[in-house]
């Protein structure tokens, strides 16, 4: 029995010994949970800008020469002399090439002569018709061989004008001797050398393309078509060409031309943008990226590009409220310019979005602004 009793007394000593550490226990749980606040998630932010926007588009394009001759010989002959090297810039009127003039200047001569002979033979027929004239009135010749030597006049006038038709087409022959530049342009490869026989309207001596002023070839999707004839109705479309992963400046020129017709097969219209081109920084058969502004979009609201998140109901952005929490806003996106984006609906101007940190958010999570984006973004 007096083992029970002290088991029983070291029960009750020990209780309240135990209630004091549980209570202490208990109470340092109580106080983790109090001081164990939601971590804060850092993003990046942004505010939403409100200012005019340009609208434009974008298209690959490709250089073509203002105007473009092929070089060819109208007489065939042998050629003697070039007077441009390969690659040379040449002005228009500038000799180019010179072919062997002797056989032409034969053709000359013997019409010269042609024709001399036949005005000699002209001259003595009008004599002679004169004075069968008069001895046709005195009653000493007949009528009829009066008549005789009126058609052998006429006939060797005939004779005259052929001759002297003769003579200019052998002039014009000679003048293909030598061949001038038609326009102000850059020449190409050389075909044929100084010393090789040409035949007529056949080899193709040398191409000249034309690169002061230039074009710009592109086509845009039909249902741009209204915008940009409205746009050209105001007055000239501004357009911008941009050679692609190089450091050259952007070339600024205006539209020209629009096709007369959308190609069916593909949907596209086809335009040109003529470009001064003085540094000669585009060049023919280049391909360009080619920008061009349409009209100008007043009071947009923009954000950056990356906040704009895409999920299973469409296009979404995360907006930082006053707590410093967020929430999703569906908004419904226009187009791009340059890294921002026009949003259409769902924004106000001013309100914060999140640029990044998205993929750690959650509606309703607290956040904590590590950087605040949108030097770019400013509505200067």
């Amino acid at each position: 029995m007096g083992e029970k009793d002290n088991l029983a007394r070291t029960r009750i000593l020990l209780a309240p010994i135990l209630s004091l550490v549980l209570a202490g226990i208990i109470g340092c749980s109580s106080e983790k949970a109090q001081s164990a606040a939601p971590v804060a998630v850092p993003i990046t932010a942004s505010p939403a800008v409100q200012k005019t926007v340009p609208l434009t588009v974008r298209a690959i394009g490709e250089v073509e020469a203002f105007s473009t001759v092929e070089v060819k010989s109208h007489l065939a002959g042998q050629l003697v002399s070039v007077h441009f090297s390969e690659g040379q810039d040449v002005k228009r009127g500038q000799l180019l090439f010179t072919f062997d003039r002797r056989p032409t200047e034969a053709m000359v001569a013997q019409a010269q002569g042609n024709l001399a002979k036949a005005k000699a033979e002209l001259a003595q027929a009008e004599t002679n018709t004169a004075r069968y004239a008069k001895l046709m009135q005195e009653g000493v010749v007949a009528r009829e061989r009066y008549e005789q030597e009126q058609a052998n006049m006429e006939s060797l006038r005939a004779s005259v004008e052929a001759s002297k038709g003769t003579l200019e087409n052998a002039k014009v022959q000679l003048s293909y001797t030598t061949i001038y530049s038609p326009i102000d342009g850059r020449t190409g490869s050389l075909q044929v050398h100084a010393g090789n026989m040409v035949k007529a309207d056949e080899a193709s001596l040398v191409v000249i393309n034309q690169l002061r002023p230039i074009y710009t070839r592109f086509t845009l999707p039909e249902p741009l078509l209204p915008q940009v004839k409205a746009a050209m109705a105001r007055g000239k479309l501004k357009v911008e060409a941009l050679v692609p992963k190089t450091d050259t400046a952007v070339s600024t020129g205006y539209v020209s031309f629009v096709d007369n017709a959308v190609n069916r097969d593909t949907g596209t219209i086809a335009l040109k943008g003529e470009f001064v081109n003085e540094d000669r920084r585009l060049w023919p058969g280049q391909f360009v990226d080619v920008t061009m502004t349409l009209a100008e979009v007043p009071n947009a609201i923009l954000v950056p590009t990356m906040a704009v998140q895409t999920g299973q109901q469409g296009q979404y952005v995360y907006v930082v409220k006053n707590d410093m929490t967020v929430e999703t806003r569906a908004v419904k996106i226009g187009a791009a310019v340059d890294d921002q984006t026009v949003v259409q609906e769902g924004l106000q101007a001013g309100e914060r979005v999140v640029t990044d940190g998205q993929m750690r958010l959650v509606p309703g999570a607290r956040v904590e602004i590590k950087h605040a984006a949108g030097a770019s973004g400013s509505g200067k």
